[in-house]
This record gives structure tokens, sequence and C-alpha cells, in this order.
């Protein structure tokens, strides 16, 4: 698995992302699902698998940090746009929680009983868990929350100028999020075991600086400071004004007073050389120059990598004048060093970058006036350049950037077209499989609209490894997208069956009812399946479509109607008439001449089940027909019955299936001297046209 972020986000293994995915399903299902009920304890099963896998050799424990609508983890933040894990950290924000640890050794029922405690919505409860008891964030012997209280934003909101090095304006949008970053990583820094409850000393950058220096090597501690810094880095990334300049000079200063073993601590990041990188990539871009030349050389001892003097006097000499030179040379500067940070980084390949010749250039360039631009006037076309790729068949970094380039301005099916035109080639094939990811279909099916031709040309490539994304998605879909899910995963074929079996029992009722839609509509059903089991189920719409499908089916057409026509639902009785209009069972008359004579079956389809019983001619049915047209005889003989739209439709199937009969000769002369229209109108109708009448269901 590349990332569950998107476009460069840092590699998160499979087994992480996994792990988080299984986490939110078993909160979610927490959430709709009551005590005892059998998902819960499957849930549970799935989650505790998970960390089984995860919490073993070194890793004794396993920490996740915790944002408004991110979570960090391994000191990657999640794409907020991932409609899971944005719920996910969503619930355990809402909440004021600034992180969750689980160890190694937990058990079933401590987890059982956690998930129970986080699934209720903070809405519902008197104050959210961070907000209230401590000991209940502390009652698990294996698993911990750690609050986060917002209180703590006034510290950040002091009334200074747009350059006081202490304003953050918590007032704002900006700024509240600003601040809460800068409050999860004070309170991440100062946290201990046993002062989850307690106020944040202080948040001044010095103190917090001094807590991580002070913190032994613990990998969970350390992924979740800098799973912070990364926020941050992204937040000044995309945010300007006074309160982004508050978060950089506290975030730089912060830096700048770590001891450097401390951040080449932070830079292990478990020995990750592309989250490292990526760490530092995000970091200086989002700190104030000062900053990076410390990042820098942290980055490269971390990494075994040599920078020269004179490579380190040109930087340092970038960053002074990006800070105090002119003003028209500060943002040239400025934009110099962040750049050659990023391409030392990105090259950093050779045992020694910095050869004599290299070497001789830089010390120049560094005792040089500086005349940078730092701006790229022509920089290649991403569309050109994917073209360019497919067209030589090769493949690089330099054609990821262009494929990513086009994704995040949304032209991946430009990316498509552009394959599909192309010859087969190992360039094009590596180049789909880059495209068309779990992640990416994640990404689309989030969405506020479906990109339905895209889905599905990611789905096709997919195939059986777009199930699960599509199914998880089905589970929390709008009627406007569950259709268009429905169709997406019923063209994946057969392939898709065994995972829609295996989710049919454990699913809600609406979802239930999308997944027999979508066996339906399969090339066959799936082996051992039957709908037979569902054509009773104690929601009406499940029952309806497992009754069509029943229909269908010739081996369980005549069940499936005297199920239907037994159903409590109108719409499902009214569907097995349509069924039974084209072939009705003989077993379907009793069941018709019971529920019409009790006033079960309700009197707008009343008359249209007496019509579909009389199809069959059967000689039971004759007698409580004319029971139904036959009057109290008189003194002038026999007479009709009131005039009923069950009367009108009782004489009409007289006169269509029995008018050869003896006993109804009487009754149909009456009929025809009748003075009330529709009496004789019943006598001489077309059976086809009553036919008619009767919807096909299916």
């Amino acid at each position: 698995m590349s990332t569950i972020g998107g476009g460069e986000s840092t590699a998160l293994s499979r087994e992480l992302a996994d792990f988080l995915i299984e986490f939110s399903i078993a909160l979610h299902k927490n959430a709709i699902y009551p005590a005892g009920h059998p998902l819960l304890s499957q849930a549970v099963r799935g989650l505790l698998s998970r960390m089984g896998a995860l919490l073993k050799d070194e890793r004794a424990s396993l920490s996740i940090g915790v944002a408004r609508r991110q979570l960090i983890i391994e000191g990657v933040a999640t794409d907020p746009n991932h409609p899971l894990l944005r719920e996910l950290a969503q619930r355990l924000h809402h909440h004021q929680l600034g992180a969750v640890r689980f160890s190694a050794g937990i058990t079933s029922d401590e987890l059982s009983n956690f998930l129970a405690t986080v699934a209720i919505d903070a809405s519902r409860m008197e104050l959210p868990l961070g907000l209230g008891d401590p000991e209940v964030l502390q009652q698990w012997p294996h698993a911990r929350l750690f609050a986060l209280t917002f209180e703590q934003l006034e510290l950040l909101d002091d009334g200074g100028d747009e350059d006081s090095d202490e304003s953050l304006d918590g007032r704002s949008a900006g700024g509240a999020r600003s601040a809460a970053l800068w409050i999860g990583l004070a309170r991440a820094a100062l946290a201990k075991e046993t002062t989850g409850d307690e106020e944040l000393p202080s948040t001044d950058p010095v103190v917090v600086a001094q807590a991580i220096d002070d913190h032994g090597k613990d990998v969970a501690y350390d992924q979740v400071v800098v799973g912070y810094l990364l926020q941050i880095a992204e937040e000044l990334k995309s945010k300007q004004g006074k309160e982004a300049a508050a978060l950089q000079k506290r975030i730089s200063r912060l830096v700048a007073s770590l001891n450097p073993e401390t951040l080449q601590r932070l830079m292990d990041m478990s020995g990750d050389t592309v989250q490292r990188n990526k760490f530092v990539l995000n970091a200086t871009a989002g700190m104030s120059v000062d900053a990076v030349v410390d990042i820098v050389q942290a980055a490269a001892d971390n990494s075994k990598q040599t920078i020269s003097h004179s490579m380190m006097r040109l930087l340092t000499k970038f960053a002074a004048h990006a800070e105090m030179g002119r003003e028209v040379v500060r943002p040239q500067m400025d934009e110099a060093l962040r750049e050659h940070v990023q391409r030392l980084i990105g090259e950093w390949s050779l045992d020694d970058p910095n050869p004599d010749a290299y070497r001789v250039a830089l010390e120049g360039m560094a005792k040089a006036a500086p005349m940078f631009s730092g701006v790229d006037r022509y920089p290649a076309e991403p569309k050109r350049m994917v073209a360019m790729a497919l067209e030589v068949q090769s493949a690089g970094d330099a054609v990821w950037r262009a494929v990513d380039g086009l994704t995040q301005e949304g032209d991946l099916g430009v990316v498509f077209d552009l394959a599909d035109q192309a010859a087969e080639s190992y360039a094009r094939e590596s180049m789909l499989e880059y495209i068309a990811t779990p992640e990416r279909l994640h990404a689309l099916l989030a969405a506020d609209t479906f990109d339905l031709p895209l889905l599905e040309r990611v789905v096709t490539r997919l195939k059986h490894a777009a199930v699960e994304p599509l199914l998880d998605t089905l589970e929390i879909a709008d009627d406007r997208k569950a259709g268009a899910l429905v169709e997406l995963i019923a063209s994946i074929g057969m392939e898709a069956a065994p995972t829609i079996v295996t989710r049919l029992p454990l699913s809600r009722w609406t979802t239930q009812r999308l997944l027999l839609v979508t066996i339906a509509r399969l090339p066959a059903w799936p082996d051992g399946f039957t709908p037979l089991e569902y054509a009773r189920h104690p929601d009406a719409a499940v029952r309806r479509e497992a009754q069509r499908m029943m229909f269908k089916d010739q081996l369980l057409r005549e069940e499936g109607i005297k199920i239907g026509l037994l159903d409590g639902d109108t719409r499902n009785v009214s569907n097995a008439l349509g069924a039974a209009a084209r072939g009705c069972p003989a077993d379907a008359v009793r069941i018709v001449m019971e529920r019409v004579g009790d006033g079960s079956m309700g009197e707008a389809i009343a008359p249209l089940a007496v019509k579909v019983a009389a199809s069959t001619r059967s000689a039971s049915l004759l007698p409580w027909l004319l029971a139904r047209v036959e009057g109290k005889r008189g003194l002038f003989g026999r007479k009709l019955a009131d005039v009923t739209p069950l009367m009108l439709a009782s004489m009409e199937a007289i006169a269509q299936f029995y008018a050869d009969r003896p006993d109804t000769v009487e009754v149909l002369a009456l009929a025809q001297k009748s003075r009330d229209d529709d009496v004789r109108t019943a006598v001489t109708r077309r059976a086809s046209v009553a036919m008619r009448a009767i919807q096909d269901p299916t």
C-alpha cells in the first residue's frame, strides 16, 4: 500500500492502513448496533487480529495521534478526505482526545469495552471523554486515551500585534486549527503516563523542546510528536496571515531549542528513509529559514550523508539573506534555500554528494554575492511528460511526479486516456498499476459526487481489489450514491461474489437489501447462496429483493409467490400477484381466499388477487366467488350482492373463467340485466384487459 494520504504523502505500510480502517469500522459498528449483536464480536475479533500482527517483536505498543480530521501513526498524517479514517478522527476529536495507545497483551473483553466506550457519540454525553473523569481514560490495562484540553487555546491569544512571537489568534477558523495543532503537539510532548488529566504547565516552545529532549527514546512517543510536526508543516504550507506567522515562529523556536541528538532521534522515525526525507521536506517548507540548517544537518547525520562545509556555508548564507537581507532579496533567498534543500535531499544517493569539483564550485558560490531567482520558468508539462514516457516506453520518478500532478489537479482521466492510446509496454503497465490503486479508489469514492466514468476505469483495472473499498463505501452511502455503487460492484462479476456473500449476513438491513440487488445483477448466484433465507426477513425491503430473486428462478418461483402472498407488506403482496399473473401456482388459490376472506389482503389489491387466483380455473374457487356476487334470495328469486370493487372483480372472474359452468348461468344472466353499468361491463370485459392492469414488478 503506497499511502493512505494522496499525492506525495509518505508511504504507510499495508498492515497499518488495514489496522486503521479495521479500527474505524469496528467503532462504527459499535455505534449503530446494540450490545450483544453478533457483528460486534466479529468486529472485535477482526481488530484484535490486526493488533496481534502489529504488536509483536520490538513494537510493544502502538500510538495514534488525533487531529480534527486526521490521524497520525508512524509519523504519517492520514488523508483528511478518506471517509472511514476521517470519521474515526472526528469521532475521537469530538471526545477531545489527543492520542490513543494500545499495548501488547490486550484482551478481547478489554478491547470490546474500549470500543463500546469510545463509540458513544460525544454529543449524547454530559461531557466528552477528554473532559470527563480521568479514571475513565485509564481503566484498561492495555489501552489508554489521552485527553486534549482546548481550554489551553487562550494561552495562544494574548492580543499581540501581527509580529508578536506569542500572537496566535484562536478566534478565527485558521487560528483555531493552528492553535489546536500546537496544543496537540505540546500535550503529546509533555504527556506522562500518570498525568493525562492534568493541565499543561506551559505551551512555550522552549519548555516543549526541553520535554522532548528529556524524554527517553520511545518509538511511539516520537511517532506522535513527529506526526504533529508533519501536520503543522502541512498547515503552514497552505495558510498565511498572522496565525500562520505565529505558528511558524513557535515551531521554529522549538526546532532551534532541540538538542542535535534529539533532532537525530526524531529523524530516525523507525529507520524509514522515505519517511524521514518526507519529514525534512515538509518541515523545511513550513518553518522559518533559521531552523532549516539545523534540520538538514540532523537529517544528513542520521542518513549517514556528507554535507560539505562549503554547502553548509552556502545554506547559512541563504538563510541570513532571507532573514536580514534587503527587502528585494529576501524572497529570492528564501526560495533558493528551500529549493536547494529539496534537491539536496532528493539526490542523496551517493556516498559523498560533494566531490572535489563540486566542492570548489560551492566554495565560490558561498563567497559570491547572491543572485538566485529560484524559479523554473519553463517546467515540463505533466501531460506532455506522461505522453513522452509512454511513447519511449520508459518510466521513472519524474513521470510519477507528473502523474501525481495530474491527479492532484483532477486529471486522472487524462492519464487513463494516454495509457489507453499507448502500445502495450512495461511502462504502460507500470503506469496503470500506479494510477489504479485502492487508495486512489478510496479518494474517488470520498468525493461529494461520483465521477462514474473514472470510477469504472479504476474498478475495471483493480477487479477484486476494488470490492472491499466499494463495499466499505456502500455501508455508509446515501441513496443517490448507492445505485452507482451497486452497478460498480456487479460489474466486477463473479470475483466479487465470495466477499459479498461473506458480508451479507453481517451487514445492516439497508445494506443487505443493496447486496441482494447486487447479487441479482451478477451473471449467476454464488455457490451455496439462496435468497430463501431472506424472503422472510424482518425488514420488508430486504424481503422484497429476496422474493424478486425467487420469482426469476424456476425452482424457487412458486415458493416465492406463496411467501409473497403471505407477506404483511402491501407492496410485496402486489409484487407476488404480478409474478402469479404469468402463471399462478395452484397452492396460491387457498392463500388468496383466506386473506381476502379475513380482510388482511387489503381493499386496494384484493380485486387483483381474485382475478389472479381465478386464472387457475380452480374448481374450489368457484363457490367462493359465487358467494361474493350473490345477495340474499328475495321474494322474486335470486339477486346480486351490493356493488363493491371485490364484487365486481369476482363477477369478472366468473365471466372470464367459469362462464361454461351450469351453476354460473343464472348469476351471469342477472348481471347482464343489471341496471348498474359496472356490473354489466364486468360480465363482458375481456380477460386480457383485466390482466394488463397488473404491473410486472420485476
